[in-house]
C-alpha cells in the first residue's frame, strides 16, 4: 500500500512551530496534485499549503488550532494505484481528526432557531391556558392603589387576575404570582418572552488568537498613560474637502489620516522619544530617525497594522496612496511580512465610528498611539461668540515607562497647533 506522508516543512526565518488555521480537506476527500490542503499561520505570516502529490486522504493530524513543530505530519495520502480500497486505507490507520461523515436520518421539522441558540418549546394556546373564570369586563377589580400601581408597571391587565383577598380583592401576591398566559385573550405585548438559553463556543484560531496575545501581552508588559485633547478641525476640513474637490483622477481621495501623518512626521523631530520601539526584555530603547507609522486597519479576519515606511520622506498626496495601498493589502490578504512590521507609532481611527473618545492600545513594542475620534459639529464659544466648528477629540496612550506625562501632552499639544493651523503641513520647519 503506497502512502505518502506530508509533514511540515522549514518555513525558514527560524519558524519552529505553525498553528492549524483551517483544513481544506477530510477524511477520504480525493485530491489533486498543487490542491490547496491545509493553512498554517506562524507569528511571520499565514502560509497555505498544496498536495506535491495525487491521492485519497487517509488521515489528518491536529485540529484547527493547534501547534504542529517543523518535520512533523500534517496528512497522510493514499497514492492512486493501491491496490487497498480509500476506505480500508483510512479504517487501519491512526485516529483522524475525526470520524467521516455519516447520514443521519431527516429530523422532524422544526421552527427555525438562530444558529447557536436552541428553539424554544412552543407555548400553549390561549385557550389552553384558561385555569379560572374572567371577571365579567363591567365589574371593576378590586385592589389597593398599590397593588394597581404595581400591575401597571407590569403590564398585566387587573381584570384577569385572579383575586384570593376578602370579598374577591386582588392582592400583591396575586400579581406576582400572575403570568400573562393565565389570561385568555391577553394582548401580544403582555405575553412572556421565551428566554435565550443557547451558548455558543468558539475557539480562537489563527489571526484572532495573535491578536488576543498581543492586545494580552500589551496590557500586562506596558503601563499605559492616556491623553485625550480636543481639536478644531474646522479649517483642515475645508482644505481637505477642496483638494478633493480639485483633485486629478490619478491622485487618491484624501481622508484625514494622511493629514495626521504628515503633521506627525514635522513634530515627532522635537519628540524623538515618541518614535521609537522599546525592547523591554533587554533593556534596550530604539528610536528612529525614520518615521515608519503603522496603520490599525479592520480585516475579515481580524485587526492588522501594515506600515507606510519612511512617512518623511512622502507628501501629502504620496502619504495617502501608500495609506491606501498598505491597508488594501491587509485586507485583501495579499500583505507581506515586510509590510506588517517594523512601525515606529501607529495610528487607529474608527472613521464616522469613532465616538467621542478611546482607550488606545499600544502596538508592542512602540511606545505611543495616536487615535482620531469622531469629527462633529459642536457649537464652541470663538472670541467672544458662539459658533459652529467642526471638532474631534483626539485620544493616545504612551508607553509611561518611555514617555512621561508631560512630553505626552506637549505632543498632543503639538500635534494640535499643526492641524489646527494646515498651512503649517507643507512647511519644512515651525
Amino acid at each position: 500500500m503506497a502512502n505518502f506522508i506530508f509533514r511540515l516543512p522549514d518555513i525558514g526565518e527560524g519558524v519552529a512551530e505553525a498553528e492549524i488555521v483551517a483544513w481544506h480537506v477530510k477524511l477520504g476527500d480525493r485530491i489533486d496534485e498543487d490542491q490547496v490542503m491545509v493553512e498554517v499561520m506562524t507569528d511571520k505570516a499565514t502560509v497555505e499549503m498544496t498536495s506535491p502529490v495525487t491521492g485519497r486522504v487517509r488521515a489528518l493530524h491536529g485540529e484547527v488550532g493547534s501547534f504542529v513543530p517543523v518535520g512533523s505530519p500534517l496528512l497522510e495520502v493514499e497514492l492512486e494505484g493501491s491496490d487497498a480500497p480509500p476506505e480500508a486505507a483510512a479504517a487501519d490507520k491512526a485516529s483522524p481528526v475525526g470520524p467521516p461523515p455519516t447520514e443521519a436520518p431527516a429530523p422532524a421539522a422544526q421552527p427555525h432557531a438562530p444558529q447557536g441558540v436552541s428553539a424554544a418549546p412552543a407555548q400553549p394556546s390561549v385557550a389552553a391556558a384558561v385555569k379560572l373564570p374572567l371577571r365579567p369586563p363591567a365589574e371593576k377589580p378590586l385592589a389597593a392603589p398599590a397593588t394597581r400601581r404595581l400591575a401597571y408597571e407590569r403590564g398585566i391587565p387587573l381584570q384577569f387576575v385572579p383575586g384570593t383577598g376578602p370579598g374577591g380583592r386582588i392582592t400583591r401576591e396575586d400579581v406576582l404570582s400572575y403570568t400573562a398566559h393565565d389570561a385568555p385573550g391577553s394582548p401580544a405585548w403582555a405575553a412572556p418572552r421565551a428566554p435565550r438559553l443557547g451558548v455558543t463556543e468558539t475557539k480562537l484560531v489563527g489571526m484572532r488568537r495573535a491578536i488576543a496575545e498581543r492586545m494580552q501581552e500589551s496590557k500586562r508588559r506596558i503601563p499605559h498613560f492616556g491623553y485625550v485633547e480636543e481639536f478644531d478641525m474646522t479649517e483642515l476640513e475645508a482644505l481637505r474637502r477642496d483638494l478633493n474637490a480639485s483633485k486629478t483622477s490619478a491622485q487618491p481621495r484624501l481622508t484625514l489620516l494622511p493629514f495626521f501623518m504628515r503633521a506627525i512626521v514635522q513634530i515627532v523631530p522635537a519628540f524623538p522619544q515618541v518614535n521609537a520601539r522599546y525592547d523591554d526584555e533587554a533593556g534596550v530603547l530604539s528610536v528612529s530617525e525614520g518615521v515608519h507609522i503603522g496603520i490599525a486597519a479592520q480585516t475579515d479576519r481580524g485587526l492588522a497594522v501594515p506600515v507606510v515606511r519612511h512617512a518623511e520622506s512622502l507628501n501629502l498626496w504620496e502619504s495617502a496612496g501608500e495609506l491606501a495601498r498598505v491597508t488594501q493589502a491587509a485586507r485583501d490578504g495579499t500583505a507581506s511580512r515586510d509590510m506588517l512590521t517594523g512601525s515606529t507609532i501607529t495610528l487607529t481611527s474608527l472613521g464616522a465610528l469613532g465616538g467621542i473618545s478611546a482607550t488606545p492600545v499600544i502596538n508592542r513594542p512602540e511606545v505611543a498611539i495616536i487615535g482620531p475620534n469622531k469629527l462633529v459639529d459642536r457649537p464652541m464659544v470663538l472670541n467672544g461668540h458662539i459658533v459652529i466648528r467642526a471638532m474631534m477629540n483626539v485620544s493616545s496612550s504612551f508607553d509611561h515607562r518611555i514617555v512621561d506625562g508631560q512630553d505626552a501632552a506637549r505632543f498632543i499639544q503639538a500635534l494640535k497647533r499643526v492641524i489646527e493651523r494646515p498651512a503649517l503641513l507643507f512647511m519644512d520647519q515651525q
